[in-house]
């Protein structure tokens, strides 16, 4: 029988990690258009950071709302879906953890749109690790960068959790990766995921590219505290796609794309709130052809939120953050 009420950790403004607890609210109610995940566990993501420290003060946000814009777990009451009770499954993005409760609960009632079944033995924790990270890499990769076999890959901010991914699924490709981070001490461990070559970040990596070492597509997780530096790392052609914010710079100020981009460049950028299925798919196929498994690094449970959130604040964690709910 489903419980009434469930454990969820919820905010109605700006907090400290330490803030953090557990609540108990109403199990959701499915409807149609909308399915009803019993959720098993949820990755973290930078995002999630920067609404509790402050995105949550835009109207755009509901409040008060619960965290969390990926999950794993299974349906519960698929509703008109076409999912049956049971079905192993991954949601993300599409308003999830803003626009609506998200993943930081023992059940999540989601758009249909943005609940895909998967067939993997990945374990749950395993499988968290997939969703929002592995997405925003693949597509990336696959349909910004057009990535092939034989390609350079620049990716800046190679230690984040989607520079990891990105590394795995370039070598799976057939890419030769440059990796690059602002100490050499994250080298070994970047070499141990795939990377072919890496280089120390100092903002200027345009002047550190040789004939021998300079990429024709770059992956920029920075953004635009780098993303002028990384026009001028690649090769012409060459390609840049802007996918992450991890300098905390949002916009490039009075940006001039003719005199911004240079000729031969081509920049694009992946916006990660459209998964499809088709991806989903084409990810669990790619690790599982390769013999990838996803990373990880840390697993906490629910009530442990405030801890978990410190250490995504604070950065270091080497790796995917999990939340382990059920």
């Amino acid at each position: 029988m489903l419980e009434r009420d469930m454990k969820a950790i919820v905010l109605t403004g700006p907090c400290e990690a330490s803030e953090m607890k557990v609540s108990e609210i109403p199990v959701p109610t499915a409807r149609p258009g909308w399915i009803l995940v019993k959720i098993h566990a949820a990755g973290l993501n930078h995002s999630e950071a920067l609404l509790r420290m402050f995105e949550i003060e835009n109207d755009y946000i509901c409040k008060p709302i619960v965290p969390g814009i990926e999950c794993v777990g299974e349906v519960e009451d698929p509703s008109d879906s076409g999912l049956a009770k049971g079905d192993k499954v991954v949601a993300l993005m599409g308003g999830m953890g803003r626009s609506f409760n998200g993943s930081y609960a023992e059940y999540a009632l989601l758009p249909s749109s943005n609940v895909f079944k998967v067939n993997t033995d990945l374990s749950w924790i395993e499988l968290a690790a997939v969703p929002e990270t592995y997405f925003t890499a693949y597509g990336s990769l696959t349909e910004c960068l057009l990535l092939q076999k034989g390609d350079v890959l620049l990716i800046r901010g190679a230690t984040s959790t989607v520079g990891l991914a990105a590394i795995q699924i370039a070598k799976a490709l057939g890419a030769r990766v440059i990796a690059s981070s602002r100490r050499d001490s994250s080298f070994e461990k970047l070499k141990s995921v795939g990377a072919d070559y890496c280089v120390v970040d100092d903002g200027n990596l345009a002047a550190q590219m040789t004939a021998e070492l300079r990429p024709n597509k770059v992956l920029e997780l920075i953004g635009p505290a780098t993303l002028g530096d990384s026009l001028r790392c690649v090769s012409h052609p060459g390609y840049v796609c802007n996918t992450g914010i991890l300098g905390n710079k949002f916009t490039v100020p009075a940006f001039d794309p003719i005199k911004y981009i240079p000729n031969g460049v081509f920049l694009t950028g992946f916006f990660s709130n459209f998964p499809t299925q088709e991806a989903i798919d084409g990810i669990l196929r790619l690790l599982e052809a390769s013999g990838r498994k996803p990373l990880y690094s840390k697993v906490f449970s629910l009530e442990e939120i405030a801890q978990a959130h410190t250490l995504l604040e604070k950065g270091g964690a080497g790796g995917k953050i999990i939340l382990s709910i059920r």
